[in-house]
Order: C-alpha cells, then structure tokens, then sequence
C-alpha cells in the first residue's frame, strides 16, 4: 500500500516539515508542506517537491569512482578507502601535516552525519589549513557573536513572530527562507506583523521580493551599510539616549561606542550611503519608539568591504534601542540539544585569529582560514604548500571568489578526495569521489539550525527510503577514513573500536537527553511531526560565556577597524559600475540545477540593470553584454528593471555550468554564467577575511557574440 512519511526538508535553513507519499514500488508520487508540523505549519518551498529529482537523477554518483588520466573508472569501497588514506599518509609523510588541506562546503551544516563524525575526520588530519563555505557567507556575524557575546554560535534571533518593527538589511527571506533566522513560512510571518499594525523597513540596493512587500525601502549603494548603521546609533543615542535597560548592569563598551557614533550624524554619511538624513533620522527613530523592533542583517551586510563592523554594529543598534534579549527583539535560542552549552565537550566557542595564513598573512577563525586564500595556499611553493585537497559537499570553483583561478589551482594538486554526489565543477578534479547517501535514505536533525530558529521546536527525521547494500552513510566514510589514518597498532585498533560504535544518533540522544527538555531520540522518533517547545525567551547574562560574563559592546577589533571606515567615507566610482549577488527561490546555491522541474521556464540568469544604465550604454532589454571585472569576464543577457538602483547591477549565484568533464545533463543545457568568474579573490573584508561579494567594479559593453 502507498505510505506518507513525515521528515524535513535539508535543502536550506527553514526545516520546513514535509510529506512524502511513496507508492508500493517504492517511487515518490507526492512531497507536500506537512500541514501538522508545528514550526511550518504545511509551508515548503518549490525546492522542497526537487527532492524526489535529487533522490532518482540519474547522475548522482552512488558508487566509489576513481579517475585515471580522463576516464572515471568503479572501485569498490574498501579499495578506495585504503587507497585515499595510504595516500594521505604518504603527502603528509613527505611534506608534512600542513600540505593536506580540507574544504567543507554548505551543505555540511544541513548533514548530522558530517556535522558529528565529519569534524572527527577533520581532526584526525591534524592540519592547519583548513577552509569552508563560513567565510564565504556569515563569518563577519560569528565573529560579532564572539567578541560581544563569547561564543560564535550565540548570534541573536529576530523575534519576528513577536516584533513591531523590523528593520532588514541586506536580507530577502522570501527567497531564502530565511538565513540566520530559521523562519518557515517567513511571508506568512511578515504579513501577521503588518496585520498587527507593526512595520516592515527593508534596506538593500535592489527592490527584492521582500522589500517589495516592505512598508519602505532604503536602496542604499552597496558597501555602505555600515555607515547607515553608525548614523542610526548616533541618532538613537543623541535623541533617545542609550535604552540598555535590564542589561546595562552587565554591559560593557557604551562610552566607546557613544564616542565613534558621535563622528557619524546622518548629515555627514548620506552622500556616502545615498539615502538623506532626514529618512536616515526617521528610521532610527521609529526603531527605538516602537514597543518592540529588532534590526536583522545578512548576506549583503557580511560579504562586503566592511562585513565585520556591519554585523558588530547590527547587534550595537539592538542594544541600544533596548531591543535586545526582549520579546519582539532580537534574542537568543534554547535549542533542545544545547550545543553551546556542550561546549567545553566539544570545543565549539571559536576562536580568531590565533594565527596567519602562509601567503597572505589572514587570520583564521575558529581553526578556519578565510577561502579567499585557498588558491594562493595551493599555487605558492614553499614550506606548508597544499599538495592535496579534501572537500565535503562544496563546489568552491562556482561558490568562491575567482572561480577560474581555483579551477585552475586544483588542477595542479597530487591528491583531490572529495566526498559527493556529483561530478560537478570541482569534484571533476577529484582523484576520488566518495558518494554518500541523499538526504531521504539517512537520519536527519538539524543541529545547527535549531539554534538559529525564531521558535524553539525539536524534530528528529528518519529514513524515507533504506540505501542500498553499495552505498554508505557520510559518517561511515568519515569514521573509516578517520580510523585508517590512526598510527598503526594498539590506537588504531582502539579507534576502530570506538568509531564502529559510534553513529550521529547516538551523539545526537546525548545532547537531548543533556538538554533542558527531557527528551530523547526515541521519544521524538514518536513524534514525526515536530514538537513545540515554546517561543524565544530570555537568555541574557546567564548565557554569557564572555570571560566578565558581560556583554562587550565595543571590543577592541572593531574599535580599530573604525579607521578602515572613515578612510573611506568619500569613494569615487570612476564610471564603474557596482556588481552584487542574489538568490532565486528556485535555487539553492550550484547544486540544485540538474532539477528539470527547477531550470524550467524564463531564463533566471541574467543581469539585472537598471532602465537609465542601459540607456546610456545603448543597450536594450535581452541584449548580449560583456560584464569585465579586473580577474575576468562572462557574457550575459541584461534584463531592465526598476527594482535596482542606478549604477548597480546583479547576478544570480550558483551558475555557470559550462566546464568540461561534468556529468550534470539538465544542468548543461542550461549552463548560464557563474558571477565568480567576475568576484576578485583579492577584495574582501580586510578584518575578517570574509570574501567582498558585494560592489565589485566591473563595466559592461555589448557582446562581439551577438545573441
């Protein structure tokens, strides 16, 4: 008989609930929102029905495959096991331990497998160079959670279920479904809040889908979100004054940020930002004259010139508006299993800059170097030179800056292992593919995002489907390679004992048994749906882990970077256009375009300029332009809109399906352009590391190509 089995879409941070009808020949016929879980309420997105095109595409890899010169050949598993680890062995034999690097892609965080046994692989390497996809997307909030707060993953939550004003930059949820703000359903949450007469002010260059339902729309010129922010505090402070509230007894830093904000009026940044003094003043104001508010940034306030002081001052602008750790501000999670509070079990507090990189000299963050300076790692000889790559579920040659130089940086390498479903862009210069299981034949709970979620809630998904006898779960291919690396003898012995008995569910019942609300994997295994555990409630100072268990409101690192800042308060563009990125909702990053049901339709990768841009370049709408940027350049079609500002343009991430030597058919025939071909490794936030996404000069002249 056909059966519906209830789990969570992995596709991206909003666990939305879904429900999979499998008919009696094991084949999905139907995924709908599962209208019983309590966090979604039946919500999904388009991604959500490409499952059933992930689980039967006919590309993904489901065997070992080792390539020989071009040709990709099978291997049996523990063939391949003892191969990838003898060759570890032997480069870092020779070389030394540095020379093997690992890579850790996005869709990590959404894997318990790779998010538990995964890092005990990444040990076991005992290497220090190490990169993933954090720096390429919200390490500047991390690194704020860290200073101000004392542990990375403490970055606060809109209480957007609860709030009267919400103030959004650089942020389009109803694409992303939310990102730092784990929201299902986030529409339905943003019309709730303008129906209870609160407001929504969305701050970004472009007219997203989001600021299209916005009540107002800053459209700020892009990388100047940090003096708009400097203005809103010192409007606050100067009118108000500071609204600590509660937490001013356990606050630190407010003269020092009364003093910077105070060079800062609105007056001074408008050219700056492009938005006058008089919008500037209001929107501080109604901010701090609401009952309740809550300022929320993401991606285009992280992955720009000043990524860290923007999300810094994001947290300060909550503070001192009173909203922060309130009901309808911005506060803190109390996730079943608390991995914050497991911290000194696992050691997930952070850290930065406790050292360099080798060629550029960049600070890591918590054991991380920033995936900016992957290349120069790989291509640079001497002491410490990468000779061989680990990646697990990226694709950094489409997700990370100068995408053609890294492509070209891989080729080069001894040894390339990457742990996939696809021979992709990257994994095509692997010398070995480890596929693992798709997301419908393995366990899932969502470690990461339950701590970033607008309402606490635990769910605990099981198998959809069994795998089959050739395939095997991610963590086992991390707990083989990890215990196969273990010196020889007694150890090794030991940890292939301990590995054999250890699984991510295990791991994952000792945190909810450990945690605040008596559960356990059993007792959700019972609950399919998803269990309510109530809304955000206050945290603050008991879950301080700052060394005064104050909060820091101006740590030092950020104080400094203020120069940095002021330096550059007067730009000139010199003609130059400003690039910067966006998501589709029928996207998700590069891997989800091998989905028929997802490509189909209009062309989405295009360029998006505005009508008074074109016209002056003598260009009309569908035309074949060359977008240049100082590393490269890709021809596109422009599409005119009004929804961006005059002298900014965008591309869509995740494309660029053009490389020779992969094996993804749907995506191929509709390749588009990858925007990291035009990104510039060597533009990025100078404090964090974090890659400059966003206002990348680049020009734009008609295509020789014609259409």
């Amino acid at each position: 008989m056909p059966r519906t089995h209830f789990t969570t879409c992995h596709l991206c941070e909003a666990m939305c609930g879904v429900a999979i009808t499998v008919d009696d020949d094991e084949k999905i016929t139907r995924i709908a929102g599962d209208s019983d879980d309590p966090f979604s309420q039946g919500h999904v997105c388009p991604k959500a029905v490409a499952l059933r095109d992930v689980h039967d595409d006919p590309d993904r890899l489901k065997t070992p495959m080792k390539r020989e010169g071009s040709r990709w050949l099978p291997i049996g598993w523990d063939e391949a096991f003892d191969e990838v680890a003898e060759r570890i062995r032997s480069i870092q034999k020779t070389h030394g331990r540095p020379a093997v690097a690992m890579y850790q892609g996005n869709p990590t965080v959404h894997n318990l497998g790779s998010m538990t046994l995964g890092q005990l692989f990444t040990r076991a390497l005992r290497t220090p160079n190490k990169f993933s996809a954090t720096s390429l997307d919200q390490l500047p909030q991390m690194l704020a959670a860290l200073e101000m707060f004392g542990h990375q993953l403490m970055i606060p939550i809109p209480d957007v279920d609860r709030t009267d004003y919400l103030l959004m930059f650089g942020a389009n949820p109803l694409v992303s479904n939310g990102s730092l703000m784990c929201a299902p359903g986030i529409e339905r949450r943003l019309t709730a809040l303008k129906k209870r007469g609160g407001k929504l002010v969305v701050v970004d260059p472009r007219r997203t889908e989001t600021a299209a339902m916005a009540d107002r729309h800053l459209a700020v010129r892009p990388g100047a979100d940090a003096y708009l922010l400097l203005a809103m505090i010192n409007v606050v402070l100067a009118e108000r004054g500071p609204q600590l509230g509660r937490l001013e007894r356990h606050t630190v830093g407010l003269a020092d940020v009364a003093r910077i904000a105070k060079a800062f009026p609105p007056e001074r940044v408008a050219a700056r930002t492009q938005i006058d003094a008089e919008t500037i003043r209001a929107v501080a104001l109604e901010l701090v004259d609401a009952s309740s508010g809550v300022a929320y940034g993401r991606v285009g306030i992280c992955t720009q010139e000043f990524g860290g002081l923007c999300a810094w001052l994001l947290n300060v602008l909550c503070a001192v508006t009173g909203n922060l750790d309130r009901q309808g501000g911005a506060m803190f999670t109390t996730p079943a299993v608390d991995v914050l509070g497991a911290d000194k079990y696992v050691g997930l507090r952070g850290s930065f800059d406790r050292r360099r990189s080798r060629v550029r000299g960049l600070p890591e963050f918590g054991g991380e170097f920033p995936t900016v300076t992957l290349a120069d790692e790989i291509e640079t000889p001497g002491e410490g030179q990468i000779r061989a790559l680990i990646t697990s579920c990226g694709n950094p040659v489409l997700s990370a800056p100068n995408g053609r130089r890294l492509d070209r940086a891989l080729a080069s390498l001894e040894l390339m292992v990457s742990v996939d479903i696809y021979l992709n862009e990257t994994t095509r210069h692997a010398h070995y593919i480890l596929p693992a299981t798709f997301g419908l034949e393995r366990d899932h709970y969502d470690l990461a995002f339950h701590v970033l979620a607008v309402r606490n809630t635990a769910k605990y998904g099981t198998p959809t489907f069994a795998r089959t006898s050739e395939q095997r779960h991610d963590w086992e291919i991390w707990r083989e390679l990890a215990w196969r690396l273990a010196p020889p003898g007694l150890e090794r012995q030991a940890k292939k004992l301990f590995f054999q008995r250890l699984t991510p569910a295990h791991l994952v019942d000792l945190g909810l048994r450990a945690g605040p609300y008596d559960l356990s994997v059993r007792a959700l295994k019972k609950k399919p749906h998803g269990v309510d555990l109530g809304p955000l409630v206050p945290r603050l100072p008991d879950r301080l882990f700052t060394r005064d268990h104050r909060i820091d409101l101006a740590p030092a690192i950020f104080l400094a970077d203020v120069e940095r800042l002021e330096a550059r308060l007067v730009t000139e563009t010199n003609g130059a256009l400003s690039l910067i990125g966006r998501r589709e909702l029928r996207s998700n990053n590069s891997w989800m375009h091998n989905s028929a049901r997802l490509v189909k339709g209009k062309e989405r990768c295009t360029l998006l300029i505005h009508p008074d841009d074109a016209k002056a370049r003598e260009l009309e709408d569908g035309a074949l332009v060359t977008v240049a940027s100082d590393v490269g350049a890709v021809d596109v079609a422009i599409e005119t809109t009004d929804d961006m500002r005059r002298g900014v343009v965008s591309l869509p991430h995740g494309w660029g399906h053009d490389r020779e030597g992969i094996r993804l058919r749907v995506a191929q025939e509709r390749p588009g352009v990858s925007i990291n071909d035009l990104t510039d490794d060597g533009l990025m936030d100078d404090l964090s590391g974090t890659v400059r996404f966003s206002d990348v000069p680049v020009t734009i002249t008609r295509s020789s190509k014609g259409r």
